[in-house]
């Protein structure tokens, strides 16, 4: 499937605030976006907006292929073990084996261990192992590198820059620097009102 990500003039205005306006963007498979700014300029608004999470006050967001989102809340049952969050989403979203994901993010030796007893870096990359079970081609992360090591950072960083080269599309909102491949920066104060 191939995966698309269009913006069109957008406006985010939250309570009485507008936020930013006249933003727009284009994105095609192998697209990876990362898009900076200070606190508070709408980094998180914008990945919600283009997530169809939030309406924005004025534009138009299309998109062709599913969206998966990474974000503070890991959405993993934090009562159950990990190993046991991870299936449930495997099930609902319909991925092989929810155990090679968690493989790839370094979390075999934590299967057994309840969610909320994960450090935060260990729920980041729980949090990415969901991620990687979604056959979603449009990948939008906000702040994926907080709480990480270098190690942990590096294979996030290898991870994004695998699902692009695969002709998918990477939007990250972050203020750390990542060595991803064929990375755009997107700032986003040029568009802040």
């Amino acid at each position: 499937m191939q995966a698309r990500l269009t913006a069109s003039d957008l406006a985010c205005r939250r309570g009485e605030r507008l936020l930013f306006r006249g933003l727009s963007l284009k994105l095609s498979p192998g697209d990876v976006l990362h898009i900076t700014g200070e606190n508070g300029t709408g980094k998180t608004s914008l990945l919600r907006i283009l997530a169809g999470l939030l309406s924005p006050y004025s534009g138009e967001v299309s998109h062709e292929g599913a969206i998966g989102m990474l974000d503070e809340r890991p959405a993993l049952d934090p009562d159950q073990p990990l190993g046991d969050a991870l299936h449930f989403w495997q099930q609902v979203d319909g991925c092989a084996d929810a155990s090679e994901a968690a493989s790839a993010m370094e979390l075999d030796a934590l299967l057994e261990v309840p969610v909320r007893y994960l450090s935060t870096g260990q729920r980041k990359r729980a949090a990415m192992a969901r991620l990687l079970c979604q056959d979603a081609p449009i990948w939008l992360l906000d702040e994926p590198l907080s709480g990480l090591d270098d190690r942990s950072q590096a294979r996030i960083a290898e991870t994004l820059s695998a699902h692009a080269e695969s002709g998918r599309i990477v939007v990250l909102a972050s203020h750390q620097p990542i060595a991803v491949e064929r990375l755009n920066v997107f700032t986003l104060a040029e568009y802040v009102v």
